[in-house]
């Protein structure tokens, strides 16, 4: 009888990122293809114009809402934990929590499971479901902040800073660039959690997505779209959210006495909160830092680790170390910004 066929015989790499050949399938794909798995929902691994688009039900509707009715020609809502037969193999996704309807793609194909976990994260977030960790024989990492200098601290000390320098500089309008996809909503609850119950306003590119959020029961407390406030002058002292494009257009320059404040977690590498003209850099990442990296190998314990986009050689390096069979695959054209 022949062995069974190793997952690096029906997992390749091209110009259009990950192709499963077992389902005849691509995962987060740059280009248009026949048939996608898609992760999750953010721009660089959600593309608009697939045949057949696999994803959980909130990614769909994410999409959705992203690039109107016609984003794919066939949507297959599948939700967490179900199983289905694509081709020769099988799919089910289980939770990355990255950000609301993120997923791990599971594949199991000639006796071997191979997760493909996607972006993910490890520390708390009520706004998604938390990861889960999926025993595999290869477990597929980013390595977004694969580097032993990255360690995010607690989403709640950063808003607690965000809170003192309100309280501190009360008479400046703070304006917080947040990505609209998952940092903006759980920007908002911690600061909710930690007491926060004054209205927040939003830049009308996070409306949408932020009443998405809601309509999945997540409490985002009272907020309003800056468009409704007829005087901008009073907006000294409150709290504006906005994209990171948007803190050094025009549209700023209208608010009143400005603290430019940006939450990624880039922050805390000086060169880039200079660039983002931060006077407040705040740390808030979605992806994993170095430890959470190191813990999710070891608890996962595959008997090889695959490496995606990020700082591949560094994560390589490391699981050898721990005794995994490990490798890069250079895939190239995921976005490093909405981290």
């Amino acid at each position: 009888m022949a062995a069974p066929k190793h997952p690096d015989k029906w997992i390749k790499t091209d110009s259009n990122g990950l192709y499963c050949s077992a389902l005849d399938a691509y995962i987060d794909p740059m280009q248009p293809v026949k048939r996608a798995i898609v992760t999750h929902g953010h721009a660089d691994h959600a593309r608009p114009g697939h045949g057949e688009v696999f994803a959980t039900p909130q990614t769909l509707q994410i999409m959705q809402i992203r690039y109107g009715d016609d984003f794919c020609e066939t949507p297959r809502a599948l939700p967490y934990g179900k199983t289905v037969n694509i081709k020769k193999g099988q799919l089910h996704f289980a939770p990355a929590g990255h950000i609301l309807g993120s997923a791990q793609a599971v594949i199991d194909f000639a006796q071997h499971r191979l997760v493909l976990s996607g972006d993910y994260k490890r520390h708390y977030d009520p706004t998604c479901e938390a990861f889960e960790v999926t025993p595999c024989d290869v477990f597929v990492t980013e390595a977004t902040f694969g580097l032993p200098v990255f360690k995010h601290p607690n989403i709640d000390d950063e808003m607690q800073k965000l809170l003192d320098s309100m309280q501190l500089f009360a008479d400046r309008c703070h304006l917080v660039g947040v990505y609209a996809l998952g940092k903006c909503q759980r920007l908002m609850l911690s600061l909710r959690g930690l007491g926060y119950s004054k209205p927040i306003y939003l830049h009308g590119a996070l409306i949408k997505l932020c009443e998405f959020y809601q309509s999945q029961g997540v409490d985002l407390g009272a907020w309003i779209p800056v468009t409704e406030v007829s005087d901008l002058k009073s907006l000294k002292g409150e709290l504006v959210l906005a994209p990171p494009s948007a803190l050094s257009d025009r549209w700023s320059r209208k608010l009143p006495n400005v603290m430019t404040a940006m939450a990624s977690g880039w922050m805390q590498i000086r060169a880039r909160s200079k660039q983002r003209r931060a006077e407040l850099p705040l740390i808030i990442s979605d992806h994993c830092d170095w430890p959470e990296l190191i813990q999710t190998i070891t608890q996962v314990n595959p008997r090889e680790v695959w490496v995606t986009h990020g700082r591949e050689q560094a994560l390589v390096h490391q699981a050898q170390k721990m005794g995994y069979k490990a490798k890069a695959l250079s895939l190239i054209g995921y976005d490093e910004d909405e981290s």
